[in-house]
């Protein structure tokens, strides 16, 4: 099968190869074919070492697609079902998930470093990204890394949901708890900050100031929720302008950088909750002292996957899309192959791109 592999940490290029195979099918395991995968910045970060993976890698893990086949201890889908691929599978057993975080479960993430269900050239061994590797016509997933999902959605609009619409909507309903009437910020205007601005506009926050550098953002920001937009040296006089120098209820980080951190906390009131979003890097300081974080009463959050439980989110916000409050088109920037992913990554880079999505017919 074709599919994306990146040899080495920082190549600049992947290996767009036909020659792809997966490892046996276990007794737990759900083989999916993928129908639509995003290029999310996770996934170059992967590819530059941000973010630590194994290789040789096929990147990869926004995704969605249809059951190929399942192992004979699988119950939960069956062959021709619609999916979205989970790239935290929950153990069910570890003190996170028995204690209701089940987006902290790290058992089939390590699992992820040690297994390669991949196989090339013959009988090299790959490894997916997150345990996943979406960027590949077919994936091996463990049968908690499947979510059924309703056939009416789109696999593109699935796909997203599988990453950045949990992530940044998550991120306000579960992690924030934004309150009606409030006021926030969001710092960075990507798939995710987007995300993030829809949820703030479904949890009825009044008050929505999306803040990006690039000019470009900003329309698309306001389309999706955002009543108000400025570049970060704009910040105070917006600070001014929208909550009387107060600052915001709630300030979101969805950029993954320490500079863009303290941008949120700048923004953010007295009192108020700052939500870390972005996936930042291992060496990466925060230079908060210890008298802010004690005087100023902000509560520093971190909300990882949202803080999502995928069994009850992505089925609660593909319905949430199918009535028409989460506006997931707007966020694709474009379409494409496989074999457009090198340049797909080139964009990427650029931070012009939203989401590109990777059709699979």
């Amino acid at each position: 099968m074709r599919g994306a592999l990146l040899h080495a940490v920082g190549d600049d290029k992947l290996d767009i190869r036909d020659d792809l195979t997966l490892a046996d099918l276990g007794p737990a395991d759900v083989r999916v074919r993928i129908r639509a995968t995003g290029v999310c910045h996770s996934d170059l970060s992967a590819m530059n070492g941000t973010l630590p993976q194994p290789v040789p890698l096929v990147p990869g893990h926004e995704g969605a697609g249809e059951v190929v086949a399942v192992g004979d201890h699988v119950s939960s889908v069956r062959p021709g079902d619609h999916v979205i691929i989970n790239w935290t599978p929950t153990c069910g057993e570890c003190p996170s998930c028995i204690g209701g975080q089940p987006y902290l479960c790290m058992t089939y993430v390590m699992k992820g470093f040690m297994e390669g269900r991949f196989r090339y050239d013959g009988d090299k061994t790959a490894f997916g990204m997150a345990g996943c590797g979406t960027w590949a016509e077919e994936v091996v997933v463990p049968w908690q890394g499947a979510i059924k999902v309703d056939p009416e959605i789109p696999f593109e609009a699935a796909a997203l949901i599988g990453c950045g619409i949990t992530t940044g909507v998550g991120a306000v309903l579960n992690t924030a708890k934004v309150r009606p009437g409030s006021t926030v910020a969001v710092v960075g205007c990507g798939g995710v900050g987007l995300s993030v601005i829809q949820g703030a506009r479904v949890s009825g926050a009044t008050t929505i100031l999306a803040i990006d550098p690039l000019d470009s953002k900003h329309e698309l920001a306001r389309k999706v929720g955002a009543t108000h937009t400025c570049a970060p040296d704009q910040l105070m006089d917006s600070i001014a302008t929208l909550t009387g120098g107060q600052g915001f209820d709630y300030g979101f980080e969805v950029v993954g950088k320490s500079q863009a951190i303290m941008t949120a906390w700048q923004a953010t009131r007295r009192g108020g909750d700052v939500i870390v979003v972005g996936a930042g890097a291992l060496d990466d300081q925060v230079p908060l002292t210890a008298f802010s974080l004690l005087f100023e009463g902000k509560n520093l959050l971190s909300s990882l996957y949202g803080g999502s439980d995928v069994r009850r989110d992505f089925p609660y916000f593909a319905n949430l899309y199918k009535a028409g409050k989460l506006d997931l088109e707007s966020m694709i920037s474009s379409r494409i192959r496989l074999t457009d992913l090198n340049e797909a990554v080139a964009n990427l880079k650029t931070g012009e791109v939203l989401r590109q999505i990777v059709v699979i017919d």
